[in-house]
């Protein structure tokens, strides 16, 4: 384990580089950052003075150069926005983003592993057509349609829940909600796939003539078995999430680590949008990680 997990951080790592550089160069492109921290009457010797503090008067190749000396000491940079360290801004950023991933995909996983399983000990009949229906529509329906929906009906109209902020309980049911339907449509269609092809398996069909009892063949013959792909979705949708809920968060204007991107983007922030790229690959990294030690743990022959 120890030697798999060396080689996924190697491999990591060397992704994480060709990132950095990939992203550091095209941000450039973006135009100059003076333009929009400087007023419109800035003087040429203002805009000089500006360029040169930030070192942006420098050949592109010096400035990678630079930025790579500051990372080696542990120094991410300074947030043009902010006037503060690019890091500190990202992970407050972070956090919001880490509990809504957190509270969205336990409800999600425990909704779709308990009606996928169940739709799918009964194939064809009322339940699973209509946990179908709505699943396959959950999937299929934007991110950004479904928010600007919400806040029409619930904002708008009804004026039962607020539209921005975090203060409140009720400042989240919106994009929690929101977030929570197109993952849960995705992965109860895993779970119900999965699980139609483990009750058919020999070994179920056994239980069932043993009398054992339609909730033990379900969450305990069969659930375990059908988990690993179950797994794989789940991580993929919560590292999605954990990255970055761009459309969710900009629309609620949630203080999310996907806020802050588009924000950095927009302001030219270019050490600020790096420290965003290296947090979010260190999440995936860690995300596909516990994906692997999961297989591990539910089926030993991974283990060798």
């Amino acid at each position: 384990m120890k030697s798999f997990i060396g080689k996924r951080a190697i491999a990591s790592g060397a992704s994480l580089v060709v990132l950095i550089v990939i992203v550091f160069f095209l941000s450039r492109l973006t135009g100059d950052p003076t333009d929009l921290y400087l007023p419109i009457d800035a003087t040429t010797e203002m805009r000089q003075q500006f360029r040169e503090m930030n070192g942006f008067n420098d050949p592109l190749i010096i400035q990678f150069g630079r930025y790579v000396a500051d990372l080696a000491q542990g120094n991410f940079g300074q947030s043009l926005r902010q006037a503060r360290p690019a890091m500190d801004v990202v992970l407050e950023a972070f956090v919001w983003t880490f509990w809504l991933a957190v509270i969205t995909m336990t409800l999600v996983t425990v909704a779709a592993i308990v009606i996928g399983s169940l739709a799918a000990f009964r194939v064809g009949g009322v339940f699973d057509r209509f946990a179908t229906f709505f699943s396959l529509i959950g999937a299929a329906a934007p991110d950004f349609w479904l928010a600007i929906v919400a806040i029409v009906i619930f904002a708008v109209k009804l004026h039962v829940l607020p539209t921005s902020g975090t203060g409140t309980f009720w400042h989240w049911v919106l994009p929690v909600s929101v977030l929570f339907i197109r993952p849960f449509g995705l992965i109860l269609q895993v779970v119900r796939g999965s699980m139609i092809s483990v009750l058919s398996s020999a070994y179920v069909k056994t239980a069932r003539a043993k009398g054992v009892r339609s909730n033990s063949i379900i969450f305990v013959h069969g659930l375990r078995n059908a988990m690993l792909p179950v797994i794989t979705v789940i991580g993929d949708q919560a590292a999605a999430i954990l990255n970055g809920a761009v459309v969710v968060e900009t629309v609620f204007g949630f203080p999310g680590i996907g806020k802050l991107m588009i924000d950095s983007i927009l302001l030219r922030d270019f050490a600020v949008v790096l420290a965003v790229i290296m947090v979010s690959a260190l999440a995936i990294f860690i995300m596909n990680l516990l994906i692997d030690i999961a297989y591990a743990l539910l089926d030993p022959r991974i283990r060798y």
